[in-house]
């Protein structure tokens, strides 16, 4: 019987899932993709992989599965890819709130597999374990070093899944020729982040203690001062409705009433005013990250674009690359990579299984 790996990523409004075939030892054969977006953040989750099960039961799968990849976006202290039991799901409810907008729904995701899915392997695949080896330099903040021990206070980084794969496409492409590989991954989707990879390991990356650092996105503000949220909590403003305002009603909607990037091209080419300074500002931080990241490097050899709006259509990596196209990026490779998560996942299953020692 042919052995299913089922990549299962649960989000606040999507649910996306693919199942590879496991062929020989470790190559993997897509067999089925299904994916419902667009969902209000309240809808229980539970509801949408029903009808998932529904699908693979009609395909007949549901009965070939023999593991299960889970991305979860904040690991916490968790630097590698985790076989999950009753206690990984304890420490996932008590790191929730690191992320709000993405761990509930995640372990949504884990409750139903594990129950649909008793006897398979279920390895949670964490967002931030791309990132746990950061530099010192860069993982901490400067302030007080008491406080950051106490509440855990340092730059995680997320997407890490997605700029993985990212920087591993960049290496092959680059091949052995290319010593010392210098990688620079931009992932931009609804959220949004850069990374700096050498040699195959991240450096630095634009995300931080929480997804609301670094780049300006469709719903979040990124980086800001954080001046601002006391001066707002001094005129009256509560702390729950400054943190809604950053999560959820910054970027794209807060600038340009936009909530995507679509929507936001549509407009521009109205001429609409707000919608042309939301790009502009979009634009210019991410090549501001891309500008740090090549002097963090000391060059850069690939500069690698991820992610729906990233591998999407071209009008915005053009507009982020061309000005440095005889500057800093004129030796540099340019390279886009459809977001393949759930691929990464599943290949991350197989060194899970290989380093456990599981039967498949």
């Amino acid at each position: 019987m042919v052995n299913l790996i089922l990549s299962l990523n649960v989000g606040s409004t999507s649910v996306k899932s693919k199942i590879f075939a496991i062929k020989g030892r470790d190559e993997l054969k897509e067999v089925f993709s299904w994916s419902k977006s667009n969902l209000k953040e309240s809808v229980k989750k539970e509801a949408v992989l029903r009808l998932l099960f529904a699908e693979l039961e009609k395909n007949r799968l549901t009965d070939k599965i023999k593991g299960v990849a889970h991305r979860v976006v904040h690991g916490g202290e968790m630097s590698q890819s985790t076989l999950i039991d009753g206690k990984i799901i304890s420490t996932l409810h008590r790191i929730s709130h690191l992320a709000p907008l993405h761990n509930p729904f995640n372990l949504e995701g884990i409750v139903f597999a594990r129950r649909t899915w008793p006897k398979a392997a279920h390895l949670a695949v964490f967002d931030t374990a791309f990132f746990a080896g950061l530099p010192e330099k860069t993982a901490l903040y400067p302030i007080s070093s008491a406080v950051s021990r106490r509440f855990g206070l340092k730059r995680y980084g997320f997407h890490g899944i997605s700029h993985a794969g990212a920087a591993a496409m960049a290496k092959k492409t680059l091949g052995q020729a290319v010593k010392n590989q210098k990688i620079i991954t931009v992932h931009l989707g609804g959220g949004a982040s850069v990374a700096a990879v050498l040699n195959g390991c991240a450096i630095d990356t634009s995300m931080g203690f929480t997804p609301l650092e670094g780049l300006m996105m469709s719903t979040r503000a990124g980086d800001i001062d954080p001046g601002i949220i006391f001066y707002l909590m001094r005129r009256g403003m509560r702390p729950e409705k400054i943190e809604a305002m950053l999560l959820r009603e910054s970027g794209f909607v807060g600038v340009a009433q936009c909530t995507n990037m679509l929507e936001l091209i549509d407009k521009i080419k109205k001429k609409e005013p707000r919608a042309i300074l939301a790009f502009e500002m979009f634009v210019y931080r991410i090549r501001k990250y891309i500008g740090a990241y090549w002097a963090a490097l000391g060059g850069c050899d690939a500069l690698v674009f991820t992610g729906s709006i990233g591998a999407g259509k071209a009008i915005t990596r053009n507009e982020i690359v061309e000005p440095l196209m005889k500057t800093l990026l004129k030796n540099t490779k340019i390279l886009v990579h459809p977001t393949s998560e759930e691929k990464t996942m599943a290949e991350e299953w197989i060194r899970g299984a290989a380093k456990a020692g599981w039967s498949f």
